[in-house]
């Protein structure tokens, strides 16, 4: 609490000398998981941009707890990214990028210029390499790396211990850039695929896999079982046949309720019920598909 006046008063300084405003967002974990609170801060960012305040965002310590709480800045970086729909996020660390190696360890270590995909040989580079400041270091680059891209949002990584280090990277020096393979999911789908706030698992028969393979909704028909205890609203894992994990989703009922009516149509809802929510137990608008 004491530090964060020091801190913004050094940055208020600095941008002083450009004639630049500048203003302080305090976010927690919550702050980008629950759908309203993360619209609320990215209007909040945007009106600021629309001033030509710059928002410095930070991590409110304060009111976050250890089980609820980023722990670095890499991953709220990300998640501002994320909420803001922005096209890239450029990430300044004590290191110039990713290494094929520990460049600490060895010499003949080279820089990756680009990644596309974060598969198992990427994270056991993170996993070698160590930034020498950061909470997390390297690891938590990569997960930073992996929220954007899957939101559609290319990440750069490179050093900020140079001067001028944007000029560097419009200048192809050293820098790893994360391009994102994928075109940008809509606002409410980057929410619920980076959401960790889960509370639970919707286990479907092949049928239901099939048919969200096919850009169809999860029906009551193609449940098998029920894991977990969430409400309505709540984001939920479809779990397949195979115990794989292949989406993610809004249920639109309850743990309890759901048990009542998995494996019965769609027509048998209120008869079970007594009402009707609607008839598939994660509408598509509500799901993002993720099986290989």
């Amino acid at each position: 609490a004491i530090g964060q006046i020091e801190l913004i008063n050094l940055f208020k300084k600095a941008f002083e000398k450009k004639k630049i405003k500048i203003s302080q967002i305090l976010l927690t974990l919550e702050d980008t998981e629950e759908r309203r609170r993360s619209l609320n801060a990215k209007e909040t960012i945007n009106n600021l941009l629309k001033m030509s305040v710059i928002p410095i965002v930070n991590e409110n310590d304060t009111v976050a707890t250890s089980e609820i709480r980023y722990g670095d800045n890499d991953r709220l970086a990300a998640r501002v990214a994320q909420i803001c729909n922005a096209d890239c996020l450029i990430m300044l660390s004590d290191i110039d990028g990713l290494y094929s190696a520990d460049p600490k360890k060895n010499k003949n270590a080279k820089i990756i210029k680009k990644v596309i995909a974060i598969d198992k040989s990427i994270e056991a580079l993170a996993s070698e390499s160590i930034s020498s400041y950061g909470t997390g270091g390297m690891i938590t680059k990569i997960k930073a790396a992996k929220i954007c891209m899957q939101s559609g949002c290319d990440m750069i990584l490179t050093s900020g211990m140079i001067n001028n280090p944007i000029i560097n990277i419009i200048k192809n020096k050293n820098y790893t850039l994360f391009e994102s393979q994928s075109s940008s999911l809509n606002a409410k789908k980057q929410w619920i695929l980076n959401s960790i706030a889960t509370k639970g698992s919707i286990m479907i028969d092949e049928g239901a896999e099939k048919a969200l393979r096919n850009g169809k909704s999860l029906l009551p028909i193609g449940v098998t079982a029920i894991e977990g205890n969430f409400n309505r609203g709540d984001a939920v894992y479809i779990i397949n046949s195979k115990n794989k994990r292949i989406a993610t989703g809004i249920t639109a009922y309850s743990s309890l309720d759901a048990k009542k009516i998995i494996g019965f149509k769609t027509d048998k809802i209120k008869e079970l019920l007594g009402y009707v929510s609607r008839g598939e137990m994660v509408h598509i608008d509500n799901l993002v598909y993720q099986a290989e």
